[in-house]
């Protein structure tokens, strides 16, 4: 589950991990009376406007600017509220802005110049350890730096029986150059926001930039964060913090019913039983010529009422020309599998895209004679090459 900015920072600085301070604002009037309140708490005087969308790169798009008086936050907010926000993470069409974090600047002139760092923590599922990945060039693309500078990102990874130590952290401050109070701050900042990561059952905690301020404070200046759904039963608060304004609607409703969905950008639609499969039968696709429009793991019990609903959801996509049916009946027998399918069709009446069902394992040939005798324009396969076969035929 993807947090919003704001969301992610507050979680960051419950575990002590030192934030750029800000408010929400639905509006450019409560975004103005979020300025002013900001001001008596910290101090500022400029206030820089943030898009909250989950979607990185907003600076780009125009959903980052700095305001340097009230009657710019109330300008800038109005514009950003309510756009469509497009950003190298967005499709062409954008994300709709709802809401923009009016936070405080902390690139006030001092005794030291800002610097700026980037640093994230994830798992690396190649040695099975969480890692914090740093680097000394702080607000830019970390994929440009991997690819034009890879020798400026530094990894540490931690034994998740003991967590960070704290020679790590100390290892991780050096390598960034620091001194002096701004290196017991970053030691500091590594180990909460270690603990954040973990405590949080976060999946990824993405900070760009770390900033180093004038004063040689560190503190999260943005803050990407992302939570195992699996762990969400821990964390009931976090649930609450869900955003369904910024997931695709076809997934949520399908969440809704129970299926296992991901919309993609493809044109044949996928109803498989099991998540392996469902990989595979992508792959058989792409052989075949076409391009997967979806992952829909319908899970064990495939009834008509379960395939009823998983055709509603890929016919809601208006890119599906073909839609491939693949079901192994293991647990499931496939008989009932071809006779939710034949219901299923009926309920619904003319389906306007071709169907192609391989059915497998228990009871499939009897399956097949059932889809063969329906009556009905669907396509029948025992083989994963006849189904790629008739996947090619209907494309073409």
């Amino acid at each position: 589950m993807n947090l919003h900015e704001y969301q992610g920072k507050e979680i960051l600085n419950s575990f002590g991990v030192r934030i750029q301070r800000g408010k929400v604002a639905q509006n450019a009037q409560d975004a103005v009376e979020a300025a002013k309140e900001l001001t008596t708490e910290t101090g500022t005087s400029w206030f820089v406007v943030k898009a909250q969308v989950h979607a990185g790169g907003r600076g780009k798009g125009g959903g980052v600017k700095l305001a340097k008086s009230l009657q710019e936050v109330e300008k800038i907010s109005g514009e950003i509220i309510g756009m469509d926000l497009v950003t190298p993470q967005t499709s062409a069409e954008g994300k709709r802005v709802h809401q923009v974090l009016i936070a405080e600047d902390v690139y006030y002139p001092g005794e030291s110049e800002t610097e700026e760092y980037y640093m994230s923590v994830l798992l690396n599922r190649g040695t099975g350890r969480n890692m914090i990945m740093y680097s000394t060039e702080g607000g830019m693309d970390i994929e440009t730096v991997a690819e034009e500078t890879p020798h400026l990102i530094f990894t540490e990874e931690i034994d998740p029986a003991v967590g960070v130590l704290p020679f790590q952290a100390r290892r991780i401050a050096f390598n960034l150059g620091l001194s002096g109070n701004a290196f017991k701050e970053m030691t500091k900042f590594v180990t909460n926001l270690y603990t954040a990561y973990v405590k949080s059952d976060s999946s990824l905690f993405e900070i760009n930039p770390v900033l180093k301020t004038s004063d040689n404070k560190i503190l999260a200046v943005d803050a990407k964060v992302t939570i195992d759904d699996n762990a969400l039963y821990r964390h009931k608060d976090y649930l609450a913090l869900r955003d369904i304004r910024e997931e695709s609607a076809i997934e949520v409703e399908a969440g809704e019913l129970g299926l296992n969905y991901v919309d993609l950008d493809g044109n044949v639609g996928c109803m498989v039983n099991g998540a392996g499969l469902a990989m595979a039968t992508m792959d058989l696709i792409k052989q075949a010529g076409g391009e997967p429009a979806n992952f829909l793991d319908v899970g064990g019990t495939a009834d008509a009422a379960r395939v009823e609903a998983a055709f509603k959801i890929i016919l809601k996509d208006p890119n599906v020309k073909a839609i491939l049916i693949n079901i192994f009946g293991g647990i499931v027998r496939c008989d009932r599998v071809a006779q939710g399918v034949i219901d299923a069709y009926k309920n619904m009446g003319n389906i306007n895209v071709p169907i192609i069902v391989r059915l497998q394992g228990t009871n499939a040939d009897i399956a097949k004679e059932l889809i063969d005798n329906s009556g009905l324009d669907v396509m029948s396969a025992t083989q994963f090459q006849e189904a790629a076969d008739k996947v090619q035929q209907v494309l073409a």
